[in-house]
This record gives C-alpha cells, sequence and structure tokens, in this order.
C-alpha cells in the first residue's frame, strides 16, 4: 500500500448516481459534495454498489487497504448492515445519512427497519447527517451517539435570479414522484383552483421511483381536469433544469417526510418563493426567510387556501416575491466539504469528530 492509498477517500455510492431519471437529493448531494472534497484536496475515489443486499458492499470493502477511509451512502449502508459489521474494525466508516428510514411515512418499523439502521450506524466510527433535523431524528431514536454525528449541510450555488412566467403565474413542484413527496396533495389541493384563471403547474421529477404511484397521480390530473394546466415531465437535467427555474414564479414543497429540502433552499436561493409542507427539515431549509410559508404536512385545503391566494392576488404575488429577491447568502459547496473533509480526515487519525460543524463555524 502506498502513500496515495492512504490518503485516499474511498466514497461507497447507489449504482447509477449520474443517471438523468434517477435525479435524487441524495445523489445530487453525493456528487456535489465529492465535487467539493476534491477541490478541498482530498482524493475522492468513487465506487458504485447496488443497493439491497451484503454480498456487493461485502465485496467492494474487501478489496481496500486495511485502515482506508471508507464514506458509505447511507442507501447502501442502511441495506447491508452485516458488511459493515465485518469490516468495521478493519476500515475507518464513516456513514452519510441522508434521511432517517425509519422516520419515513410508510416505512415505520417494517422488516427491522430501526434495528438495521441501527447496526449500520453503529458500526461506523462517525456519521454525517445533512440536517439538524436528521442528527436530532438519529439522536431520538437512539441510532447514533451524539457525539459521532456531525451536521454537513447541502451546499447552495450562486444563480441568477428566476425571471417567472409571464403574464401567467406558474408552479413548480420538484422531486421524484413518489408517496413522501406528496405530489398527490399537491394535486388534490389543485383540484379546487380551477375556477381560478391564469394559473399553470409543472411536476418535475423521476415518474420511476413509484411507477404506480406515478401513474394514480396523472389519472388525478385528468380526472380532475387539469390536462392543460399540471404537467407531469419526468426528470429534467443540465439547461432544462435551469430554464425549468427560471421560469417558475412558486416552488411547492407538499413532503410527506422530508430529511432537508434542497430544492426549497435552492428556490429561494434564485429569488423565488416557497409554499412548503412544515415537516422533518424543510423548515430548516427555508431558515426563516420570509419568502417561505410553511402548511401543515398531509392537508391539502389548507395548502389550497395558500396557493388560491397566491393564484388569485397579484399583490400578494408580488409581495412574496419582493421578500424572495431579499437573498441571503446561504453556505456554499466549498464551506460544507471544509466541515466533511474535516470529518474525514478526523476518521482517518482516529479522532473523535465531536462538533466539527460547530468549532469551524466559531
Amino acid at each position: 500500500m502506498n502513500r496515495a492509498d492512504d490518503a485516499a477517500v474511498h466514497f461507497v455510492v447507489p449504482d447509477g448516481i449520474e443517471d438523468a431519471d434517477r435525479v435524487s437529493g441524495g445523489n445530487v448531494y453525493d456528487l456535489r459534495i465529492a465535487e467539493a472534497l476534491r477541490a478541498h484536496g482530498l482524493d475522492i475515489r468513487m465506487r458504485s454498489v447496488i443497493p439491497g443486499g451484503t454480498h456487493a458492499l461485502s465485496r467492494a470493502l474487501s478489496h481496500l487497504p486495511r485502515d482506508s477511509v471508507v464514506l458509505i451512502d447511507g442507501l447502501i449502508a442502511l441495506a447491508a448492515p452485516d458488511a459493515l459489521d465485518a469490516h468495521s474494525s478493519r476500515l475507518r466508516i464513516v456513514v452519510l445519512a441522508h434521511m432517517v428510514a425509519s422516520a419515513m411515512t410508510g416505512i415505520g418499523d417494517a422488516g427491522g427497519t430501526i434495528e438495521r439502521e441501527r447496526r449500520a450506524l453503529r458500526a461506523a466510527r462517525h456519521v454525517i447527517a445533512t440536517s439538524e433535523w436528521t442528527r436530532a431524528e438519529l439522536i431520538a431514536r437512539a441510532l447514533a451517539m451524539p457525539r459521532r454525528i456531525t451536521v454537513v449541510h447541502p451546499g447552495t450555488d450562486a444563480a441568477p435570479v428566476a425571471t417567472g412566467s409571464v403574464p401567467v403565474p406558474h408552479m413548480l413542484c420538484v422531486g421524484a414522484v413518489a408517496p413522501h413527496k406528496g405530489q398527490d396533495v399537491l394535486v388534490h389541493a389543485l383540484a379546487g383552483m380551477t375556477d381560478l384563471p391564469g394559473w399553470t403547474c409543472s411536476i418535475v421529477g423521476s415518474l420511476n421511483a413509484d411507477p404506480a404511484f406515478a401513474a394514480r397521480t396523472a389519472a388525478a390530473i385528468r380526472s380532475a381536469g387539469l390536462e392543460e394546466r399540471v404537467v407531469l415531465t419526468g426528470a429534467l437535467t443540465g439547461e432544462r433544469r435551469t430554464e425549468m427555474f427560471l421560469s417558475a414564479d412558486l416552488v411547492v414543497a407538499p413532503s410527506r417526510t422530508e430529511s432537508y429540502g434542497m430544492v426549497a433552499a435552492e428556490a429561494l436561493a434564485r429569488g423565488i418563493p416557497v409554499v412548503a409542507a412544515h415537516v422533518g427539515g424543510l423548515p430548516e431549509a427555508i431558515n426563516g426567510s420570509a419568502a417561505g410559508v410553511l402548511v401543515p404536512a398531509d392537508d391539502p385545503e389548507t395548502l389550497r387556501a395558500v396557493l388560491r391566494q397566491w393564484a388569485g392576488d397579484p399583490d400578494v404575488r408580488a409581495a412574496l416575491k419582493a421578500r424572495a429577491l431579499v437573498r441571503t447568502a446561504g453556505r456554499t459547496w466549498g464551506e460544507s466539504a471544509q466541515i466533511a473533509a474535516a470529518v474525514l480526515i478526523g476518521a482517518r487519525r482516529g479522532v473523535d469528530g465531536a462538533g466539527y460543524e460547530r468549532r469551524l463555524a466559531g
């Protein structure tokens, strides 16, 4: 083993992470934090593994030199706690927890989720959580010790101000079309707004995450007579994604469960107001912005009342947009990488990583 191998960080991520049809907040985070860590001077070596079993992860880990620092995406780690147990004394494992699986709506402790999650996280020397809400949930559920959890928020990029869609106000909902993202709640809310003229909505995200749910959502749009106003675009990336934000007047995040809410933070960074469910880490992503409106989760009637006021009153839209234009600088990916790098370097040195983000912020 040479010095280059000693210094490398092996980052185990889900297979297909760059597939345009599998765009997710977790995948975007993995790619952007890896890029930022490289810019920070770390040798990041990505290793793709198909989620869902012990064998693939165990095989990938078995090829790594002893004492290697390994950052493992939580989606991979949760599915294979046996592999983490088997290699925890040989490797310096850090788990990247995008979410708390046992807190996901509709999962609970199905199939022993909590115990698998606990075993996977306790095999790690440290856990990186992507929000304070995630950290708090991990602690409350006794899934990891507080001193071994460090929060590394997603970064935001400098972006042009969204010009919006004139004269028709346009809503945007971004995320894989799946129950936890709550697109059905949004469609239910919009179904009671057909009497209001001149609004449109794009629901942007993969239709393959839960095809049955996506089909039901499409059927609900047709049943409500919203085909001319509400469109399911599928996943968008690159210039098409940029154009999508530039034409948006409002971003709606109706999630039932959300660990952070990168889309909400990105919208505010672009000067776009946000209406979001008061759930998980979404309030954290909005971060007290006067351009963020929080509504109860899974409550289409309240969501409809807020959206009707926005869509039906130009003065309300103008006031909310003015608040959104008062943008404050969010944490950059470089600043997030500084905290993540401290955790990874600490794991290599065997240093307890308690409070990295707090020490660096100070």
